[in-house]
């Protein structure tokens, strides 16, 4: 394992350790993609007269002048407030390692490093890294809300090294739960996890589901998504669902959609719109379960309450929008008409988003392939929509222009051009299939 590199005519001055999750992952061999520096003994006039750039208002970070990596002096915090922002800081010369180490959320990250490559570890991170056991540092971690996310997706990121969290560390985070302190959390904040967590996955080896499982375990997922969190108790017809219940199943869409979304560009946004498909089942009325007739356009304002709520970006919110309301439509391709895909086409707007139409089939063809047993289950709608959707693109107006229509003349004649395209695949589709 290499030692951190501290080398520089500024910092030569100041005592300086790696500390936080730069030492973990070294430990876990994994690459590491931010270093955060800890400086012992200084105060904010020595770090300003070495050029540092003060960032922090309410805690004392600097800028190194060259590298820009974080520098932070360290530090004591006590609670005086609602939320993560709560907190009075202590952040003098006489603050000692194990202080600032004991404030941190999980002892894997309460660890530093010297320039030669001592380990620092009052807590027992190494034995619980080890272990693979996520673990409160002190009482003072139900402090701050924010670890209740942050230990769910540090859970998601590491799920793939066989870590687990620690029954007392899970216990304080329920009780944060129940507080009433996770509604001091911004949405700016919320979301900033989630997307952090939506966005782990694949050769990193995270699984995007656990973070949302474990907030679901710790009764934090009511107060921050009640909608999601109510599919846990809605069942589904155990014919197409063997799972029944509607929140596994969910879970595992979302798995199926990071195997999907690897290294696609739009991933983050596929995985949101997976979680969002479903939500309209948990307004069924109980009389009416295992069936959930209608439940697409019925969630459609619950991803809107969603998206607006933990501010959600816009092209986030417009595609779980379309999968929410067409996943069954993509489901029953091959039952529909030309008529009915064509308008199905207009309304996702496929001739100008031809990627977010992509987007839109992998998120659908994730919710079909997470149920239980259907995991490897050949999907023929995907390129079939595919075909009818690029068959009917290629249909525009010149054509129609060089005829010396207009207007209206020329919308018409698109749309009877582009049904005919699409009965055409259609009818090869059916040859195929007899």
């Amino acid at each position: 394992m290499s030692t951190p590199c501290f080398n520089s005519t500024i910092t030569s001055s100041l005592k300086i350790l790696l500390v936080g999750g730069a030492v973990r992952d070294k430990l876990l061999n994994r690459a590491v993609k931010d270093r955060d520096y800890l400086v012992i003994g200084a105060n904010v006039e020595q770090m300003l007269s070495l050029g540092f750039i003060q960032v922090g208002k309410e805690f004392p970070v600097f800028l190194h002048p060259q590298t820009k990596e974080e520098y932070a002096l360290a530090r004591t915090e006590r609670k005086q407030g609602q939320g993560y922002k709560g907190f009075s800081c202590y952040a003098e010369p006489d603050v000692t390692i194990e202080q600032d180490l004991l404030r941190r959320d999980l002892t894997i990250n309460a660890m530093a490093m010297t320039i030669e490559g001592e380990i620092i570890d009052p807590y027992q991170g190494q034995k619980d890294l080890n272990d693979r056991v996520l673990r409160h540092v002190s009482d003072a971690f139900v402090e701050d809300p924010l670890r209740v996310l942050r230990v769910a997706r540090f859970a998601a990121r590491y799920h793939g090294y066989g870590f687990t969290i620690a029954e007392k560390t899970l216990e304080l985070m329920t009780s944060i739960s129940n507080s009433g302190e996770l509604s001091a959390l911004s949405a700016e904040r919320i979301w900033q996890e989630m997307q952090r967590s939506l966005n782990e996955g694949g050769k990193a080896q995270g699984s995007p589901e656990v973070f949302f499982q474990i907030l679901q375990q710790c009764q934090a997922l009511k107060v921050l998504w009640p909608e999601l969190d109510a599919l846990w108790e809605v069942p589904n017809p155990v014919e197409w669902h063997p799972e029944v219940c509607s929140g596994v199943h969910t879970m595992m869409v979302l798995q199926q959609a990071v195997l999907l979304t690897e290294n696609h560009q739009n991933k983050t946004a596929i995985r949101f719109a997976a979680l969002c498909h479903d939500l309209g089942k948990g307004l069924t009325q109980k009389a009416h379960w295992p069936s959930h007739r209608g439940h697409e356009k019925a969630g459609l304002p619950l991803v809107e309450k969603v998206s607006k709520k933990l501010k959600v970006p816009n092209s986030y919110k417009q595609l779980a929008l379309k999968v929410c309301e067409h996943h069954l439509h993509c489901h029953k391709a091959f039952q529909l008409k030309p008529s009915t895909l064509l308008k199905i086409f207009n309304q996702l707007d496929v001739w100008r988003k031809p990627q977010e139409f992509d987007d839109f089939i992998i998120a659908c063809k994730s919710d079909f392939l997470g149920r239980l047993g259907f995991e490897n289950k050949p999907y023929p709608q995907e390129q079939y929509l595919k075909d009818a959707m690029l068959a009917a693109s290629k249909i525009n107006a010149k054509h129609f222009l060089a005829q010396g229509l207009e207007g209206i003349a020329i919308k018409e004649g698109i749309a009877k051009a582009r049904l005919k395209a699409i009965t055409m695949i259609k009818e090869q589709y059916n040859i195929t299939r007899c």
